[in-house]
């Protein structure tokens, strides 16, 4: 093995470590890939910044731009509102019709934003139709990932690697060349979600009369009992908020006293501050009945944003948000957006302490208090799809467009002719759809860099310099032949069966992107040995890089939902498990007939 190779081996299994520890954020994981190559020399500077102005590059980059097109129409949400109905009086069939609405849509616009316009129309869905969100928010995440691999341009992925297949020379994938086996995902993945999966799904969530739009997690609070609360003057055991509202007290702070699980009869007091854990709803029916000041975990303490005319707001934190990695602190979070933070639902746990301080992550749940003013800003700006958070709440949803609908819909039926048909390039006719879009008014240019999820963007650059590494040094090329010495015996099929299943598990631990731009070279290299076709190779590596169930890390929606739906880690891998699984064997067998090596 030459000293390039070495390199290129050190630099993937360092971008590795990072991708799975989540230690830097997956942009300037890329941008260090680029560097470290070009320092070294295995790959030279026009090389290196080369992914930049790659077609797959900059075709990703204008698919972001029209999906935030078509969202801000409002229709996706309009028409999953009208499912409502259906939820009601036939629940499964009403999943049935959520779970293709969604394929569908993912088949033609990038997943991740579909996903996080559906968050909160799907919370409400399943309020309304009285089910626990629970239930719907994996169909959702998951339908979409089905409806990704039917198309070029349903993820970056198959882009990504559609990009590389011509980077080495090949033909590039055409749109609908993965429809047939897409369709086949489409199928039995929703048959699969409707009959097994939502008996393996949990029912975490209790049915309510919630405002907020969201599961009642259960939160901790401050309360201070105020001089004309009828909390005061009570002992705990007999005060509204225990005999009422069954809110659990977990400490008393009385001046400079501390009392830890305070006993039951002990007398509240004008001015004591109580430590509770309690639901949302009970928070908002203790604050507005029992007259009681509710207080944020902070050393910050503003009373601004804890008088009357205020609301409890659910926010999310959706993919690529601009405060991932961050804190509220950091972030400004106060000042900017005049809203006190109360709690944090961080993965499986409910974090109160110290709240400015906490990083957050994608999935994140944070409840807010803000004043009526500010919230009704934050609705204004709902359809800014840079927005760092999303409202848990059908004041969130947007108003349907059908002016701006027939445009934005006509921009994407005229991408699609024009790439499909051969008249252009799907990259410059991604181009021009976006230059039709700020022409006509359905965009303005600032909306279309904000729309563009950069860090995606600089991943793709940095993925596609590492292809390019893999095959200057050599590397590729003897890892495949490492791969065909020793199962060359079992036949193509055996080896492309492998791949897959190699790319799905590095899938479920790193970015997808990241693991389809790490195997592909090799699928490239390991077809060339054994004397075939690198296709099937290819859309197998495709395939199990999006087709990612098992983990809430392993996909971007996944993560998305991991936090609003109340689920735990295990509650991916009990469904997730089984797709992976099935969709491996039909991958296996399938790849083969629609792609004959």
């Amino acid at each position: 093995m030459g000293i390039e190779a070495i390199i290129t081996l050190l630099v993937i299994l360092g971008a590795i470590i990072l991708f799975v520890t989540e230690r830097l954020s997956i942009d300037l994981i890329a941008l260090l890939i680029i560097g470290s190559l070009v320092v070294s020399g295995v790959i030279t500077p026009v090389e290196g910044i080369a992914g930049f102005s790659n077609p797959a590059t900059l075709t990703v980059a204008f698919m972001f731009v029209i999906s935030a097109a078509i969202l801000k129409t409002g229709s996706l949400q309009y028409v999953a509102g009208q499912l409502t109905r259906t939820f009601r009086n036939h629940y499964q069939r009403g999943v049935i019709l959520l779970m293709l609405m969604v394929s569908a849509v993912s088949a033609f616009i990038n997943n991740t934003p579909v996903v996080a316009v559906m968050i909160p129309v799907t919370t409400q869905i399943a309020k309304n139709a009285n089910r626990a969100a629970s239930k719907l928010l994996i169909p959702v995440s998951y339908a979409s990932i089905f409806g990704g691999t039917c198309t070029l341009i349903g993820t970056s992925t198959n882009i990504l690697v559609s990009g590389i297949a011509e980077q080495n020379g090949l033909e590039p994938f055409d749109m609908f060349d993965f429809a047939p086996m897409g369709l086949c995902f489409v199928a039995v993945g929703s048959i699969f979600m409707i009959f097994i999966g939502q008996r393996l799904l949990p029912n975490r969530e209790a049915t309510s009369d919630d405002n907020l739009e969201q599961s009642l997690i259960d939160y901790l609070a401050e309360l201070e009992i105020l001089p004309d609360s009828d909390v005061a003057n009570n002992t705990i055991i007999d005060s509204p908020l225990v005999k009422e509202l069954d809110i659990e007290i977990l400490e008393l702070r009385r001046g400079n006293t501390i009392m830890n699980l305070p006993q039951g009869d002990t007398i509240l007091k004008i001015g004591d501050i109580l430590k509770v854990r309690c639901s949302v709803e009970k928070l908002k029916q203790a604050k507005d009945q029992l007259r009681v000041k509710v207080k944020p975990f902070t050393d910050e303490s503003d009373t601004e944003y804890t008088e009357d005319r205020s609301s409890f707001v659910e926010l999310v934190i959706p993919t690529n948000s601009e405060l991932e990695g961050k804190t509220l602190r950091q972030f400004d979070f106060r000042r900017r957006y005049r809203a006190s933070p109360l709690a944090i639902r961080h993965r499986e746990e409910v974090l109160q302490d110290e709240l400015q301080d906490v990083t957050l992550r994608s999935g994140d749940v944070i409840l807010v208090e803000m004043k009526s003013y500010f919230l009704e800003q934050w609705k204004s700006n709902s359809r800014d799809q840079s927005n760092p958070f999303l409202i848990l709440s059908e004041e969130g949803v947007l108003t349907f467009d059908k002016t701006r609908f027939g445009i934005v819909i006509s921009v994407i039926l005229g991408v699609i002719l024009t790439a499909s048909l051969g008249l252009l390039p799907i990259v410059i006719s991604t181009l021009l759809g976006v230059c039709v879009l700020v022409i006509t008014g359905c965009l303005n240019m600032k909306e279309v860099y904000r729309s563009i999820q950069w860090p995606i963007v600089f991943l793709l650059a940095g993925a596609l310099s590492l292809g390019v590494a893999m095959q200057n040094s050599g590397l590729a090329a003897m890892i495949a032949n490492g791969i065909v010495e020793h199962f060359q015996q079992w036949g193509p099929i055996a080896i492309l069966s492998g791949i897959y299943l190699l790319t799905s598990l590095l899938t479920e631990t790193m970015s997808n992107n990241a693991t389809a731009a790490l195997i592909a070279p090799l699928a490239i290299a390991t077809a060339y040995e054994l004397d075939v076709s690198p296709t099937p190779f290819l859309v197998a590596t495709m395939f199990a890089a999006s087709l990612s169930f098992m983990t809430p890390i392993g996909y971007q929606t996944n993560t998305m939902i991991y936090s609003v739906g109340g689920y735990r880690f295990r509650d991916f891998f009990k469904v997730g498990v089984w797709l992976n699984l099935l969709f491996w064997l039909m991958s296996t067998f399938l790849i083969p007939v629609f792609f004959p090596f």
